[in-house]
């Protein structure tokens, strides 16, 4: 059975390594902001080029394979000529690659097709509470009181955000898809805290990449994903920028940048902790909405946002309560 880092108890640590644990914390906590911030820029980019007439298809595929490229040298470097981890990790990540890259970024533009970008970040980042259901029933790791509060509040906070209690007009399929990527980003959290596979950070976030970019490019060709481009000039901010300045952006910053400093951030944190941490992703999604596009949730939408930041702590606070079966 493969173990996830820190998902367990963190009680045992021993006295003669807490200072080393006290810099993985920091340093883990230093690259899930980092990957926050630029996770979060994508989704007010897409907005942006989606107006222009691009696909999510489209732009997924242009996202991933800008990155995939990017991270090749620096891939290939952290294996070492170790060829045999990365054959002998393939169907890891084939299924990395298809649903925790491609599928969740997919559902995460076509969802802001529907909706504004916050409310659909909202809904995708309450996967840390399908991280923390994943790890109580396949690997018995049963949540705390804390825990359980954190995702109990987390559940109140999507609902205000949905606007359910007002009445408020729906966009189902842009729910449906932003559900899709919530899957996909928990997918995420899962896969890259586990270090039992053998494989170094980056050549986790190479092989995600390229996978991802090869079944897209697969559905592409085979005219089962929609693959829609232009050359009209997007705005953001009022200003208007160049077709492929967003697409570059979405390429390194968001995506190359934003996978290596996640995938090692959930090696320093777990996948619990890491994913409920990266929950920043949805202030910086929403900063940047604000930001570049003028997009600003309603009063409630925000309050429930502030409820589903809180189960940061609470679940933070419940870390070392975890207790396995």
């Amino acid at each position: 059975m493969s173990t996830l880092t820190h998902d367990g108890s963190l009680d045992a640590t021993p006295t003669g390594v807490e200072a080393a644990a006290r810099a993985r914390l920091s340093a883990g906590l230093a690259f899930a902001v980092v990957s926050a911030i630029s996770f979060g820029m994508s989704g007010a980019l897409a907005r942006g080029l989606v107006e222009t007439g691009w696909s999510p298809g489209a732009m997924t595929l242009t996202r991933v394979g800008l990155a995939a490229v990017a991270l090749t040298p620096f891939g290939v470097a952290s294996l070492r000529g170790r060829w045999a981890v990365l054959r002998r990790n393939l169907g890891l990540l084939l299924a990395y690659g298809a649903i925790a890259v491609a599928g969740a970024q997919f559902c995460y533009f076509s969802a802001v097709q529907h909706m504004q970008v916050g409310p659909a970040i909202l809904i995708e980042f309450t996967a840390p509470a399908a991280v923390v259901l994943y790890l109580w029933l396949r690997r018995g790791q049963r949540p705390g009181r804390m825990t359980l509060a954190g995702a109990a509040l987390a559940a109140v906070g999507l609902v205000l955000v949905l606007d359910l209690i007002s009445g408020a007009d729906l966009s189902v399929p842009g729910v449906l898809w932003a559900l899709g990527a919530m899957v996909g980003c928990a997918t995420y959290f899962i896969i890259s805290a586990d270090e039992d596979n053998g494989l170094p950070p980056l050549a986790l976030a190479w092989g995600g990449l390229v996978a991802g970019t090869l079944v897209l490019g697969v559905l592409g060709v085979s005219g089962v994903l929609p693959l829609r481009a232009s050359t009209v000039t997007p705005s953001y901010a009022g200003t208007q920028v160049s077709w492929w300045v967003p697409l570059v952006v979405l390429g390194l910053f968001t995506a190359a940048l934003a996978y290596v400093a996640g995938i090692a951030a959930g090696r320093r944190l777990g996948s619990r902790l890491a994913s409920f941490v990266a929950l920043l992703e949805v202030v910086a999604s929403v900063c940047w909405a604000w930001l570049l596009l003028d997009e600003l949730p309603t009063t409630v939408q925000l309050m429930g946002g502030l409820l589903i930041l809180a189960g940061v702590v609470a679940v933070k606070l419940g870390e070392k309560s975890v207790a396995a079966r």
